[in-house]
Order: structure tokens, then C-alpha cells, then sequence
């Protein structure tokens, strides 16, 4: 199988965004890194994989330069760099280690492969913290919208012990999700559908719904304001999560105006990029 190597000089002020629009190549398996060329200068942004790059390419765009290396499994490596970390009451690790976990956090399986969100990004961490901070007695009806992996649902269940519901425009990650669920034993109390936003029965049975997660992306999270207005009961709570610091006044505009407030919000690194989720409650 061929192994190659994709990559990329951007300005400085690029990089950021540059990163985040590959996170789900990230999350995939395949690797990716950063670097700076010169002090305040452009930086080298690469991906690793292997197999057939056509997907890739055609998800990235052009002006990328592509070299093919020596086999190698790189996937694999990136897998194994993923190792065990504690987050709030969590304990997140890839099912190959699961590490020295202390006794008193729930373990969260989950390994890095076809679905956005293995916990080390800051955006799953921030929402991980978050979720913990909440009271279980408002938390009886929970959605989590863009799932991914499932691991925000999958906490939640395991956090709370009570059913959650997750959904996906990806129905390869609702796979993965289902499947995680039951890896890490919680598959009677996660349910996952294949969804845009809430625009599935079973998402919108649940309204009005006492909390909405959604760790995605600042485009999608400005147009699924409304949606998640209409979802979420008056005191009830929205977590977003996916916008890097500087659109988060944009983000918090929009939903003010859904009469929305911020409740509290957690700011963390990756990448060198400050990424902020927002807890917002519905007045």
C-alpha cells in the first residue's frame, strides 16, 4: 500500500484556520503537523497517509505538494501516540492502553480512526470539563449534534447514567459512535442516527430538550442557532464547542438574539490555536 505525504506553507495568520479545516483528516488517523519555516514567517503544514489519495486531495484543494514515501504504517503510529489522559472526571484512552487510570474516573474508550473526536482535541476537552460542571437533575433529555465519535453522548451517559441521543450528517460515524457505545458499555443508553442538525424524529421528539451539544464548527453552529433555540427549553442549556477565540463574539451574537446568555465558558490550546467552548443558557 503507498504512503504519502502531503504539504503545505501558509502565512502565519492562515495557520490556525488552515489546522481546523483539517481537523476531520486528523481524526481520521491520518497525521498531521505544523511547524514554522522562519521566526514570524510562513508555516509547513503536512499530512501523512496511505492508500488511495483521492478523497484527500479532493477534500483539501489544490497547491498542496505530494511525495510519495517509504511503506510505512504512519496511521498506526499516530494511533499509538495517543495516549492516556484524565479530563475532568474522565479518563480518555485508546483501547490498545488504557494506561494507570486513578480509581476514581470513568474510563472513556475510544480510538483514534474514522470519526471526528478521540478527546485530545481542545474543543472535546473543553466540552468534557463542561459537561461535568452540570447537575444531573437538569440534564434528563440530552442531544449531542455532530456525535462524531459518540464520546461527548458516551460521557454524558456514563457521567449522568441515563439514556442520551447523538446524530450525524456522517453515517460512518454513527457507525463508529454505536459502536463505541458499546465498547465502552453504555450501548442500551446511547442511541445515534444519522441526522443533519435536529432534523430527525427522534432528535426533535426530545424537545423540549433540557441540553444541546454540539462540538462542530462556527459556520454550522451560526446556522443551527435557531434550530437549538426551538430545541432547547427556557433555563435549559446549549454547549458549543469548534470556534476558535476570535469567532467567539461572533458565535455568542447570534445566539443572544435567540435569547440565548453565556453561563460560563473554558478556553484551551491545540495546536498553538486557543479554541473556547461556550455554555449558554436559554432565557
Amino acid at each position: 500500500m503507498s504512503v504519502w505525504t502531503a504539504w503545505l506553507e501558509v502565512p502565519a495568520a492562515d495557520r490556525a484556520s488552515r489546522e481546523q479545516a483539517l481537523e476531520h483528516l486528523a481524526e481520521k488517523g491520518f497525521v498531521v503537523t505544523s511547524r514554522e519555516v522562519t521566526r514570524d514567517g510562513p508555516w509547513r503544514i503536512e499530512i501523512f497517509g496511505e492508500g488511495d489519495r483521492t478523497a484527500v486531495a479532493a477534500a483539501i484543494g489544490a497547491g498542496w505538494q505530494w511525495e510519495e514515501l517509504p511503506d510505512r504504517d504512519w496511521v498506526a503510529e499516530n494511533q499509538r501516540s495517543f495516549q492516556p489522559f484524565a479530563v475532568g472526571p474522565f479518563w480518555v484512552h485508546p483501547s490498545h492502553d488504557a494506561g494507570s487510570m486513578p480509581a476514581d474516573l470513568l474510563p472513556l474508550r475510544i480510538d483514534a480512526g474514522m470519526a471526528f473526536g478521540t478527546g485530545t482535541h481542545a474543543t472535546t476537552r473543553g466540552c468534557l470539563e463542561l459537561l461535568a460542571t452540570l447537575d444531573r437533575a437538569e440534564t434528563a433529555n440530552a442531544v449531542d449534534v455532530g456525535c462524531g465519535s459518540g464520546i461527548l453522548a458516551i460521557a454524558m451517559a456514563k457521567l449522568w447514567q441515563r439514556p442520551v441521543i447523538g446524530g450525524d450528517n456522517d453515517a460512518e460515524a454513527v457507525d463508529v459512535a454505536r459502536e463505541n457505545a458499546v465498547l465502552n458499555g453504555v450501548g442500551d443508553l446511547c442511541r445515534f442516527v444519522h441526522a443533519i442538525g435536529l432534523r430527525h424524529d427522534e432528535l426533535q421528539a426530545l424537545s423540549p430538550c433540557d441540553l444541546v451539544v454540539a462540538n462542530i464548527l462556527a459556520g454550522p453552529l451560526m446556522e443551527l442557532s435557531e434550530s437549538f433555540s426551538a430545541a432547547v427549553r427556557p433555563g435549559g442549556r446549549a454547549l458549543l464547542s469548534g470556534l476558535l477565540l476570535e469567532q467567539a463574539e461572533d458565535i455568542l451574537s447570534v445566539y443572544r438574539r435567540w435569547g440565548f446568555t453565556l453561563e460560563r465558558h473554558i478556553d484551551l490550546e491545540t495546536g498553538g490555536a486557543i479554541w473556547r467552548t461556550l455554555l449558554l443558557r436559554r432565557d
